[in-house]
């Protein structure tokens, strides 16, 4: 009964945190390209877990050097993939304003993160998988703000350069995060870890206000209004 009350944690935490930053789109997204998106981040989760599982003996290496390195490659895998999972999306026709991009990255996130805390559970224990689910299922969302707002960059015709910083904050965010998790407990490791999440806060706030700024400002994409169109007939 605990294993299901865990899972079911990791279900609630997954689509109350991915309602919360959909229900922010003016624009609602097609409910069926949102969850082929979420089922990409899932598949990503597999493909990031197998790769690094394929690292072996490096991933618990008692070397600084090496496990620091290991924290910075874990979170590139990872964000990677989830990058992966996103872009899945910007080529569909629903795909039509800047706020899409951080829609599908969030939906991705979860995605990756839901199958991340069902694995966890399963083979941690029920308590350790519902830590996992609180910390991981927001963490995962906001790793992936950055990237979201370089996708959503696209439709103001910003270069490659643009998507590749997106994906790199993203990336240094969750080694930083992951590493503070790792090291040495204290208050300074503490006030570092609040310091980092209240970045990742202010950063998601902050793609979210200029996108919705953006909406308001040009109104509907033609694209949404000839779909609204398309269903009054």
């Amino acid at each position: 009964m605990t294993l299901v009350l865990a899972l079911l944690l990791s279900v609630t935490l997954t689509f109350a945190w991915l309602w919360f930053f959909v229900r922010r789109d003016r624009h609602p997204e097609p409910l069926w390209l949102l969850a082929r998106t979420f089922a990409w981040g899932m598949l990503a989760w597999v493909i990031a877990a197998a790769l690094e599982a394929s690292l072996g003996h490096l991933n618990v290496s008692p070397l600084p050097l090496v496990a620091a390195l290991m924290v910075l490659l874990h979170a590139l895998i990872e964000e990677g993939f989830k990058f992966v999972a996103a872009t899945t999306a910007i080529t569909e026709l629903s795909f039509d304003e800047p706020m899409d991009g951080l829609i599908y990255a969030v939906t991705a996130a979860l995605g990756f993160a839901f199958m991340e805390n069902v694995t966890y559970t399963l083979g941690f224990g029920t308590g350790a998988g519902a830590w996992h689910a609180v910390l991981a299922t927001l963490a995962h969302a906001l790793f992936s703000a950055p990237q979201g707002y370089a996708l959503g960059g696209l439709h103001w015709q910003q270069g490659r350069g643009w998507v590749v910083r997106g994906l790199l904050i993203s990336v240094v965010l969750h080694a930083v995060f992951n590493g503070l998790l790792a090291g040495a407990g204290g208050w300074p490791q503490l006030l570092a870890l609040g310091g980092t999440v209240a970045l990742m806060v202010g950063l998601a706030t902050r793609y979210y206000q200029a996108f919705e700024a953006h909406a308001r400002e040009h109104g509907p994409s033609e694209y949404f209004l000839f779909e609204q169109a398309q269903r009054r007939r």
